[in-house]
């Protein structure tokens, strides 16, 4: 039951990252999704979920590089956003 209750809660929050108000977010968000969201522990899903629930506009700034988040729990899994969404190609 357990599992089917986890299953459920990746679902929701894949479904979310995709369905921001910001199209950048979308793909950000929901690219991070795909690729990692399966393998979270229960730790980084709350953190995800923390996430996710921000307005795009201090999201964007956060992965951006221009700002860091407020909460201290949140500050690797941006970092982590920042490592896969901005690649050394992006600066040339």
């Amino acid at each position: 039951m357990t599992e089917d209750r986890d299953a459920d809660r990746r679902k929701r929050l894949r479904f979310r990252a995709w369905h921001r108000v910001m199209k950048e977010m979308d793909f950000i968000l929901g690219s991070f999704a795909d690729s990692y969201l399966a393998r979270m522990s229960a730790a980084e899903i709350d953190a995800f979920e923390r996430l996710i629930e921000m307005p795009d506009a201090d999201l964007l700034s956060w992965i951006s590089g221009s700002g860091d988040p407020p909460d201290p729990d949140l500050t690797g899994l941006v970092e982590r956003l920042r490592a896969v969404t901005l690649q050394p190609e992006d600066y040339r």
